[in-house]
């Protein structure tokens, strides 16, 4: 069984907590996470690519020139794809990437990548993260404190917590090797992308709650 130590917001450790089995077993499925990183990835794509037809450049109504006794090659309309600004073939068009997942696929790469986060020994537990005033600096002091015992943070650094008001949200959005997310909605992409996770104590119950569902 694994254990977390428990932080509060000036670094020092309140307490420890037995993670729960189910989820936290170590397993790492390599086959979900691959699937659930493509997934996520397609989803993000735009498709805006587009090349018009023949029928839909301006222009090229009336036949350029009469069908026989010029020595010419017979021709329909300026904007055939032989001409110079005339319509592509087959060129690509706007289209959706996007697709689902089952929800099992997407918690069971979730799990994963919690798991791996566990083994990198970059997964950490917050008592709460509570402020006052809507102050960027009231975050970044809270996680100075955190340094000593969670290492650098320079580089991206997931927050999940359990609730996510106002304050905390405006501040944390200006510090630029931060992401937070509500606990419920986190996903394995954005879990695997981070180099570090912190959740809350409580954001870590309704993490479980999810895989019990």
């Amino acid at each position: 069984m694994f254990s977390l130590p428990v932080y509060n917001t000036e670094g020092k450790e309140i307490d420890k907590i037995n993670l729960d089995p189910h989820v936290f077993d170590g397993e790492i499925n390599e086959g979900v996470l691959y699937q659930t990183v493509v997934n996520y990835r397609a989803n993000q794509r735009g498709g805006l690519a587009s090349t018009k037809t023949r029928g839909e450049v301006s222009g090229g109504g009336k036949k350029p020139w009469r069908q026989k006794g010029t020595g010419r090659a017979r021709v329909g309309s300026i904007r055939s794809p032989l001409w110079k600004g005339g319509g592509v073939v087959f060129g690509p068009h706007n289209r959706d990437y996007s697709y689902n997942l089952a929800r099992k696929i997407k918690l069971s790469a979730l799990k994963s990548s919690l798991n791996a986060k566990l083994k990198e020994n970059n997964l950490f537990l917050i008592n709460e993260i509570k402020i006052d005033k809507p102050k960027t600096k009231e975050v970044v002091n809270i996680f100075l404190n955190l340094k000593e015992k969670i290492g650098d943070l320079n580089k991206s650094t997931l927050l999940l917590s359990d609730k996510m008001d106002r304050s905390l949200r405006l501040a944390s959005g200006n510090i630029p090797f931060l992401e937070t997310n509500l606990a419920k909605d986190a996903f394995a992409y954005q879990v695997l992308k981070a180099k570090k996770v912190i959740i809350t104590k409580d954001g870590l119950k309704q993490l479980i709650e999810r895989f019990k569902k």
